[in-house]
């Protein structure tokens, strides 16, 4: 059948990322009041996110990987129609034909992306010819794997080590083959592709690198076998190809467009094919005959076709292939010409053995241009560099600087030197020109800079540079940038510990009472505050008046993972453990199943816990004669060790006996950021004491000091502060150089950041600790002594209190664990099964109906009820004044993180609105309607609430029929 089109028609072949994207852009520029457009998709899903596909295998929901908004093609008349194949397009009639009948066109897009290459290998069918592109790929390895325990994945670039992890995820032992002699080739050099290896063959996944596949039988001991060209063979249990892409060009080349010399639509500047009226944009085009494999280049072709089409003067001159990415938890980045191929090019190097980092930084063969940078192992280096690479800035006297891990990198590119054409957000294409424009047209706020510009909205990874940008553009236009913590508070954190300890304020309402500017107080100035109370008075942060201050972690004492489990990592001081303590551990991971893993301070990891299990894992590790560890807490993590002279033929210190003595003093220590320490026991330097906050290193004739390092996202090495130096003395100093951060620190600033913006720098530090220039000394030592004598187990205190323990409930009206963990597949196996009763279903939905008894609430806080198969966080604001108690309810479920974590947020109120902060990624979502300030698309489904003769009741609300509702 043919469809009438009233209007002139645009038709876009393909449902991904580039076409779903190419609407929105239609749509921008009005392009829908004046069109029909129709959207056609092969698969049945609603356009989603590939490039975190990978999450999707770890238990996350299909619909939270969703790219378009609920409503949006409806909101402006768009036809979507998924699960529709295009057959063929007709030219001459403009039409195209799809498996649910025939329809027009004016103006033809194709977006059909690419498929991924199957090698002509015998055998490659079955569980040994899956592949990794769609949800319904993934769903076909997941089913595969039922029963498997091996895995191969053949391709060792992007999407195969994305494929591996993927395997890896499901509990599978896994293997990358890849052809080349190095994975990544495209992206990484001979060294860089060595460094990445390391770094995933230390996760346990082998690596065959040079292996030529030549056919796949029936194996012995597995399903398959793999027999490679130079004799060797491997068995598996079932193979990912993920050997590269080819352009979906398939219904252009049948319809006679030109096509490149190796595939792909062939297309000029205006993304137009060698038909006038269609346009392909995305991995199916091929400009210049040039394939773009990366979504970057297909949303910039989006973008010029729709400007294009809408009349405008666009055009699409290429696309920087630049790559920052995470595979396999490591960092792997690629700028501009990556391999040196410019003629001439020379080259700087950094190789870091011991963590498996590696950095090449290229430039030109005159020196007068950087173009181009391989990353492995970290990519905080990523964003200065390609800056320098995209507009030509003029490398710093030594370049090699821009590479070396000291952190001074940051500082060789303010944000004045850059042009207006730099590019700030990838993400949305926002450029240093377009936020200069927003912030001369009013935006001085960091938050509505970003409502107006999008920028910093999508990955995140820009937020530095775009605060940087921000701050330094007010400076330039004579505004003051304001250092207030928040709107609650017209101080800085350093102001405020000061008005704290002078004035002997113990509570954060005395504080805000004095100094404050009213209301609840946020997400920021709270946990803040709680952090500067615990500093300055070391009391329980479990007391009942700090709770509502405290982020999720010190609430609970634990650290929230992902899914909103919580991970449990007991004290190991200096890292030595006896066996029965090493067995206990084991026999308690076996117990509550949990993943365990070292961490890099020399400690165990528990991870997995759900909230109602934390107090019982504590009760066995303390008998066991463990302590909490505070990994959950800005405080004194941990202080790694070497084996020193106990052991080491090299050692001519007790490093071991030193690191015990400094981890059991410093314990428990709130500050304004996480604090490590190291002590090494030769100059040997196992312990890596050059990139803590504190670092001491044995010498002959005692320990030299080191302050301010960082292994972080900014590395910095730490500075020399004084050498042998006795035990005495090193404590001294220490007591002293850590209370005075305390005291002037800003809001989670590390020891490293803080000591770049100390004016004076480091002879200025070492008069205030060493010289006692400020005469406060002995006052440092004395405050630091109080809070060593009052140190105590926080999970020890909690658990001799029935109060406390009441917070620790996944629900307070059941006792059912939370149904919407998804746990890893190995921790499937042998979590037990829940037998518990399900609750009788509630009454209509029009009905009021008891939840839970008043006493279950926590003031200004949040806890989470069981309703009817729902999940409802109750959030109660006690009576004030001539105000009565309140109780809102939301929905738990978080929809960015897709973890049922919001009754575990921070009550606060933002611009007099009573909201609460997700506490896995702080998104702020509104109490009253459950609408997120950073994205009104995103509403909680809410229900009415009330305090009725000591209960909570609720009802569904009539004007809120679903959580997707988007109010005007």
């Amino acid at each position: 059948m043919s469809v009438t089109m009233n209007k002139n028609s645009i038709v876009i072949i393909g449902n991904g990322m580039v076409g779903h994207y190419c609407a929105e852009q239609l749509v921008s520029h009005g392009l829908h009041d004046s069109h029909q457009i129709h959207i056609f998709g092969a698969e049945r899903h609603p356009a989603y996110d590939r490039v975190h596909l990978s999450e999707y295998m770890t238990g996350q929901d299909a619909l939270a990987l969703r790219l378009h908004k609920e409503g949006f093609h409806d909101a402006h008349g768009l036809e979507l129609h998924l699960d529709t194949s295009v057959l063929a397009i007709d030219r001459t009639a403009r039409t195209i034909e799809t498996s649910k009948g025939i329809f027009a066109y004016q103006t033809l897009i194709l977006a059909t992306g690419s498929y991924p290459f199957v090698p002509p290998i015998p055998g490659n069918d079955g569980t040994a010819g899956l592949v990794y592109r769609t949800l319904d790929d993934l769903d076909a390895i997941r089913a595969a794997s039922d029963g498997a325990a091996h895995g191969v994945v053949i391709g060792g670039g992007l999407l195969g080590l994305e494929a591996a992890n993927a395997l890896r995820s499901l509990g599978l032992q896994t293997a990358v083959v890849e052809f080349a002699p190095r994975l990544m080739p495209v992206q990484l050099d001979q060294d860089g592709g060595a460094a990445l290896r390391r770094r995933i063959e230390s996760l346990g996944i082998s690596v065959l690198t040079g292996h030529a596949t030549r056919e796949i039988l029936p194996g012995e001991t597995r399903r398959h076998r793999l027999n490679f060209a130079d004799g060797t063979h491997l068995e598996t249990d079932l193979v990912v190809f993920s050997a590269g892409i080819r352009p979906n060009d398939r219904i252009g080349r049948a319809a006679g467009l030109a096509v490149g010399t190796r595939g792909g639509i062939a297309v000029d500047d205006h993304c137009r094919t060698s038909d006038r009226d269609i346009f392909a944009i995305g991995e199916c085009a091929a400009w210049n005959d040039a394939i773009f494999g990366l979504v970057a280049p297909g949303y910039t072709m989006a973008r010029t076709a729709a400007a294009v089409i809408a009349g405008e003067d666009a055009a699409f001159t290429g696309a920087d292939m630049s790559t920052k990415l995470k595979l396999l938890g490591v960092d792997v980045g690629s700028i501009g010409d990556a391999h040196g191929a410019e003629p001439g090019s020379t080259s700087y190097r950094f190789i870091g053995e011991a963590e498996g980092s590696y950095r090449r930084l290229v430039l030109s063969a005159d020196g007068s241009r950087v173009t181009g940078a391989v990353l492995v192992g970290d990519n905080a280096y990523y964003d200065t560099i390609l800056q320098y690479v995209q507009n030509a800035i003029k490398p710093p006297a030594d370049p090699a600087a821009l590479i070396l891990p000291r952190g001074e990198e940051a500082d060789l590119l303010g944000a004045d030197a850059l042009p207006d054409t730099a590019t700030i957000c990838s993400c949305h294409n926002v450029t240093k020109g377009a936020v200069c424009a927003a912030i001369e047209g009013g935006c001085t706020d960091l938050g509505a800079l970003k409502a107006e510009t999008r920028a910093s909205t999508g990955c995140g990874g820009c937020t530095a540079l775009l605060k940087s940008v921000f701050e330094t553009e007010l400076a330039a236009r004579g505004i003051a940038v304001d250092k207030s913590l928040c709107e609650h508070f017209s101080h800085t954190r350093q102001e405020l510990y000061a008005l704290v300890r002078v004035q002997d304020i113990r509570t954060f309402e005395d504080l805000m009472a004095r100094h404050g500017n009213g209301g609840l107080g946020c997400d920021i100035c709270k946990p803040t505050v709680a952090s500067v109370l615990a500093s300055a008075w070391n009391k329980p942060i479990t007391d009942p008046r700090y709770i509502p201050l405290q982020d999720t972690n010190d609430m609970f004492m634990a650290n929230m993972q992902k899914n909103g489990t919580y991970s449990v990592v007991p004290r190991v001081a200096g890292g030595e453990i006896v066996p029965d303590k090493l067995i206990a551990l084991g026999q308690v991971a076996k117990k509550y199943a949990l993943y365990t893993k070292i961490t890099g301070g020399q400690r165990i990891d528990l991870f997995g816990a759900q909230l109602h299990q934390l107090p019982d894992i504590w009760s066995e590790l303390i008998a066991a004669g463990f302590e909490t560890g505070q990994a959950y807490g800005k405080s004194t993590r941990t202080v790694k060790s070497c084996v020193g002279s106990t052991w080491c033929r090299y050692g001519v210190q007790d490093s071991v006996a030193q690191a015990l003595d400094l981890e059991n003093r410093y314990k428990g220590l709130r500050a304004p950021h996480k604090l490590k320490f190291a002590v090494s026991g030769c100059t040997r330097e196992c312990a890596e004491a050059q990139s803590k906050d504190v670092g001491v290193i044995a010498t002959e004739n005692g320990w030299n000091l080191y302050v301010c390092g960082n292994g972080g996202m900014r590395p910095r090495h730490a500075e020399l502060f004084a050498t042998d130096i006795d035990s005495e003395t090193l404590l001294k100093y220490i007591d002293r150089f850590l209370m005075f951060y305390i005291r002037t620190a800003d809001r989670l600033q590390r020891t490293s950041v803080w000591r770049e913006n100390l004016e004076g720098g480091l002879e200025y530090l070492r008069d205030v600790i060493i010289n006692d220039s400020l005469g406060i000394g002995a006052e440092l030592e004395a405050q630091m002594q109080t809070v060593v004598d009052s140190y105590h187990c926080e999970w020890r205190d909690a658990l001799t209190d029935q109060e406390k323990l009441k917070r620790f409930r996944t629900f307070v009206n059941d006792a059912r664990p939370d149904p919407g963990i998804a746990t890893v597949p190995e921790r499937e196996q042998t979590r037990p099964a829940d037998n518990r009763p399900t609750p009788t279903p509630a009454a209509g939905p029009a009905d009021w109906q008891a939840l839970c008894d008043q006493g279950d609430l926590v003031a200004r806080s949040g806890v989470v009820a069981w309703h009817d198969g729902a999940q409802v966080a109750l959030f109660y604001l006690p009576a004030e004044g001539d105000a009565g108690a309140r109780v809102f309810a939301l929905d738990n479920h978080d929809p960015f993180s897709n973890a049922n974590v919001i009754g575990r947020g921070i009550m606060g109120d933002l611009k007099g609105r009573l909201v609460v902060a997700s506490p896995l990624y702080k998104q702020h979502f509104r109490l009253e309607d459950g609408v997120c300030l950073e994205d009104p698309s995103k509403v909680l489904r809410v229900w009415d609430a009330r305090l009725k003769d000591g209960k909570v009741e609720i009802r569904t609300r009539a004007c809120q029929a679903s959580q997707n509702l988007i109010p005007a």
